[in-house]
């Protein structure tokens, strides 16, 4: 079926010759290298396959350079001086201006999704690999990290189109579904590629994961220069014809007229906008407050809480193996539970388990904050089975809000989606303003822990503290002892190892006679505890404000945190009442039965407008 004729199918040029609509214009060769990415026929099988896999990756590849920040936030932090306000505040601005950018990119069918994927990765590619390692302050930082979520926001509008002309079949939900793996993968490949190279290149060679996520989209964009295509746009034309026949034999089943069709394409927001809509959106953003806490914000929470046995702090390449663990069990979780609630056909059972293991979870994860010890495997565990949840709810909740705005007229789906990543992108970012409120410890950790890692003598400081109690106990009840003893820390040991009349003749003139005595009472711990780790205790008295706020931060973290997670958590308790906004059935044989009944009015419904003059929609 295709829309109905056109009175006048031609438009004519300067010279009264007729140009066809449709017919391609004839570009130079150059052109047609660089820019003409289409195919006129629909690719089958493993070219269709092809097509669509790029596409996938590149989503992939974008999410990983854009979260490529998030895999060395500590890192930046301590290189440059930053607050962690500063740090949020420019999250919250390029996402911001991201989602402005991609409202003129929507506009796609005209220019092409290929080129500004194409492209996009390009440029992508050139500020991650070459713009942030150039960035050598925090203003400049924010430039570059701007641009690139403006760019990313663009493109990003793109890739779901692409990945939908390429899955009709799928149908909506399914080519969605299989669109939202990227964010995870994107996260999944960031702490994968930190956790196994950050470490060779160094902690302070943080830009290094930087350039290998912009040589990865450069790659990416030359693979996709070469093999991705573009449907024309007749074909492109002639599948939403097709598209928008569906929604007319959608709509008759479900008891609508054209009318409701050409006063719903008219006025969109005026049937999408109803309260059922806004509250699921609403209750699935709240939800997942913790996913965007976990994807922007855990490879900060592990180092500045978490010690290994020594008492040294969690590594950011340990932080990167946790979220490792994460995002994995998040993927292996949305492609297992979204096939399982396709076959059985519900949605609410499973967002309700979802919930309910998510809010256990992260109240038995929240309470480790004050247990700094916790073991790293024990915490890998509790945060998969948090993705375990949160892959329970998401996966058939998309599904369900489809269904539901399906459900009030067909033909809104993309409109549907808009305002589910308006509510999503609005709850998240102001979400996000308050957290530097709620969380101040970050900076005083972030800022002094690296006084606590300078090695001296082949360990850190850090170490010492942690595996010399007696010593730092000595040292901090008798500050005066020492201060005397660093007045002349040669003539004590000379004194100490041969009290010859010559020595304790030049002890009492470095130290006094009421020094000296002080010096003798004390002259077994001297040896045995402080005159061994002078250096380090030099160092620690050198740096003391320094490691005072480290110690009132480290004090201070755990409750912050805490705090959040409550937040997070009370996100959850209101998702689980707006369960019941969304369509669907508790039952599978009630559901089952319903789409035997829809799928019967669907054919009665196409069976009667095959034999109607076709309508445009």
């Amino acid at each position: 079926m295709g829309p109905s004729a056109s009175s006048d199918n031609g438009q004519h040029t300067s010279d009264g010759s007729a140009l066809a609509i449709g017919q391609p214009r004839v570009r130079g060769s150059l052109y047609r290298i660089l820019f003409d990415h289409t195919v006129t026929e629909y690719p089958q099988g493993a070219q269709r396959a092809r097509y669509l896999g790029l596409a996938i990756l590149a989503t992939i590849i974008l999410y990983y350079a854009y979260y490529t920040q998030f895999g060395v936030t500590p890192n930046i932090l301590a290189s440059f001086h930053m607050s962690f306000d500063f740090f949020i505040a420019i999250t919250v601005a390029s996402n911001l201006l991201g989602a402005f950018a991609s409202l003129p990119a929507s506009q796609t069918d005209r220019l092409g999704r290929t080129n500004v994927v194409i492209y996009g990765l390009l440029i992508v590619g050139l500020i991650t690999a070459v713009g942030v390692p150039l960035a050598d302050g925090e203003w400049s930082y924010l430039v570059v990290i701007c641009l690139l979520g403006i760019v990313e926001g663009a493109i990003l509008v793109a890739t779901p189109a692409l990945v939908r002309d390429f899955s009709p079949q799928l149908g909506r939900a399914s080519a969605m579904g299989f669109w939202t793996i990227g964010p995870v993968a994107g996260s999944l490949i960031t702490s994968l590629i930190a956790v196994h190279t950050l470490n060779h290149f160094g902690q302070t060679h943080w830009k290094s994961q930087f350039v290998i996520a912009g040589c990865a989209a450069l790659v990416v964009f030359v693979i996709s220069f070469f093999g991705l295509k573009d449907l024309s746009s007749g074909l492109r034309d002639q599948l939403m014809v097709s598209a928008r026949d569906q929604a007319l034999v959608e709509a008759r089943a479900r008891g609508l007229t054209e009318h409701d069709l050409l006063a719903a394409s008219e006025r969109p927001w005026r049937q999408i906008f109803h309260w059922d809509l806004i509250g699921a959106c609403v209750g699935i953003a709240v939800f997942l407050l913790l996913y965007y806490a976990a994807a922007s914000l855990f490879t900060i929470y592990y180092p500045v809480i978490f010690h290994n046995a020594n008492g040294t702090n969690f590594s950011v390449t340990q932080a990167n193996g946790l979220n490792t663990w994460f995002w994995t069990t998040d993927i292996v979780g949305l492609i297992l539970v979204g096939l399982l609630s396709d076959a059985l056909k519900v949605r609410k059972p499973f967002m309700l388990l979802g919930a309910v293991i998510s809010i256990v979870m992260l109240v038995i994860f929240l309470g480790n904050a004050t247990h700094p010890h916790t073991g790293y495997y024990t915490l890998a565990i509790e945060a998969s089975l948090i993705a375990v949840g949160i892959s329970l709810v998401f996966a058939p909740w998309i599904a369900s809000y489809t269904e539901s705005v399906e459900a009030k007229n067909p033909a809104l789906v993309a409109t549907g989606l808009a305002l589910w990543g308006w509510i999503l992108r609005l709850t998240v970012g102001i979400s996000f303003i308050f957290l530097p409120v709620v969380i101040t410890s970050v900076n005083p950790i972030v800022d002094n822990l690296p006084v606590a890692e300078t090695v001296i003598h082949g360990q850190s400081i850090q170490n010492f503290v942690a595996e010399h109690p007696k010593t730092i106990a000595f040292a901090t009840q008798h500050t005066a002892l020492l201060a005397i003893l660093a007045k002349d820390p040669a003539a004590a040991a000379a004194v100490g190892k041969d009290q010859s009349a010559a020595n304790i003749a030049a002890a009492e003139k470095a130290f006094g006679l009421k020094g000296l005595t002080e010096l003798a009472k004390y002259k077994n711990q001297l040896t045995d505890l402080v005159e061994p780790y002078t250096p380090q205790l030099t160092y620690i008295s050198a740096h003391e404000s320094a490691l005072e706020q480290l110690e009132k931060g480290s004090a201070q973290a755990p409750h912050q945190w805490q705090h959040w997670f409550f937040v997070d958590l009370a996100g959850m308790v209101v998702f689980i009442p707006l369960i019941w906004l969304t369509k669907g059935r508790w039952k599978p044989s009630s559901a089952r039965r319903d789409a035997a009944d829809h799928e019967a009015a669907v054919a009665e419904e196409l069976a009667r407008l095959i034999g109607e003059q076709p309508i445009s929609v």
